[in-house]
């Protein structure tokens, strides 16, 4: 056997070190098949649609005029009641012994009053007849004034009194449905402590919250007197119902940074906080085409598509501005030219410049594309690996 000069191991023991030290070659990236469609000129119109809740036009919280300890309520949860009915009820006996307290003090002002009037009367003889002066029975009017103000004042109080037993006693003052109980027999409650919540029967609302982006879409429709469809969603296939917007909220709800909008439904037969979507039609727009949602990306700068340059098969950011939603379409405002060719699915995976092929379906010889017009459904791109990972 013929033996390695010493000379010679040391150049080939660096080379065996510098190649185990060496990186291996970056995987390649895989070139991923994309569907696609054709942008066409065309006039596209978005339905805007939001969850809504049918509320009625008045709603009031109910509760005692006065304080107490509430023995009795007579109602509950979404029980319809009358104008007059009586609903709940406080334990009148402190006010019953200050009302009778009142009804004593009138009568010990009539018992004045009548004395009064009486002195009044037998002195004004007198002075006729020239046995008193003048003054004294100045002094006996005075006497009468003051007896008939005491009386008006125990007049009124006891009236007053007799008010604040009475208001013990919750009543309706309008027929409709209770939607809230917030108070139970037991406690003591403060004047004006709300008990119930009272639904007035009559017309009917659906409100709904809008962002503050579309605030002045909902200000135009306002002025223009527009109709927008209400569909309630436990019965789908009833017609819609039209509505007209009635009020907008001038400021924005502190948590959701909405407003709320409530639309006018007049008053058809539908149940309160039955749950509905509001339509609103948005008007076409030329030059405008539908996309895919699938096709829309976002990141810092915006809403943007990717583009394919069939030349050199690859892909390129192109920003949008996106005019609303219709489904499962976005409906494109601007940004985009007829003849373009947009990938409709899998853009979270691509990167721009990223070489891309066009789909072929399984089972097709044909290399052409599945793509077409703008406005077909979403479709799905998808590599030979990806569909394997996926269980494809």
């Amino acid at each position: 056997m013929r033996t390695l000069q010493p000379s010679l191991l040391v150049p080939l023991g660096l080379a065996l070190a510098l190649a185990a030290c060496s990186k291996p070659a970056p995987t390649p990236e895989p070139i991923r098949s994309v569907r696609t469609m054709t942008v066409a000129p065309a006039s596209a119109a978005a339905t805007l649609e939001y969850a809504a809740e049918v509320r009625a036009r008045t709603e009031s919280r109910l509760g005692f005029r006065v304080a107490g300890k509430m023995v009795r309520r007579a109602v509950d949860l979404g029980d319809a009641v009358k104008s007059g009915q009586v609903l709940a009820q406080l334990d009148p006996q402190d006010l019953r012994l200050s009302q009778e307290a009142a009804r004593a003090g009138l009568s010990a002002a009539q018992a004045t009053l009548d004395q009064a009037e009486a002195d009044y009367k037998r002195f004004k003889e007198l002075r006729d007849q020239g046995f008193i002066s003048s003054a004294e029975l100045e002094r006996r009017d005075t006497a009468l004034k003051s007896a008939r103000a005491q009386h008006q004042q125990a007049l009124a109080q006891a009236s007053a009194q007799g008010n604040q037993t009475a208001y013990t006693s919750l009543v309706a003052d309008a027929s409709g449905v209770v939607t809230a109980v917030e108070a139970e027999p037991g406690a003591v409650v403060a004047a004006g402590t709300p008990v119930l919540r009272l639904a007035h029967d009559g017309p009917r609302d659906v409100v709904f919250s809008v962002p503050e982006d579309k605030i002045a879409l909902f200000k135009q429709l306002a002025r223009q007197d527009a109709v927008l469809q209400v569909r309630l969603w436990s019965d789908d296939a009833r017609q819609p119902l039209p509505a007209k917007i009635r009020e907008l909220a001038a400021a924005a709800d502190p948590v959701t940074r909405t407003y709320l909008v409530k639309a006018d439904i007049g008053r058809p037969e539908v149940k309160l906080g039955q749950t509905a979507t509001v339509q609103v039609q948005l008007p076409q727009e030329a030059g405008g085409t539908k996309l895919p949602l699938s096709a829309l990306r976002e990141d810092a700068q915006g809403s943007s598509v990717w583009v394919l340059d069939r030349q050199t098969m690859t892909v390129k950011a192109q920003p949008v501005r996106v005019a609303g939603a219709d489904g499962n379409e976005v409906l494109i405002g601007g940004g985009l030219q007829p003849g373009q060719t947009v990938v409709t699915a899998g853009v979270h995976v691509l990167t721009a410049g990223q070489k891309v092929k066009l789909y072929q379906e399984p089972g097709s010889t044909s290399a052409g594309a599945t793509g077409g017009a703008a406005g077909s459904g979403p479709d799905v791109a998808l590599t030979r690996q990806d569909a394997a990972r996926q269980g494809h």
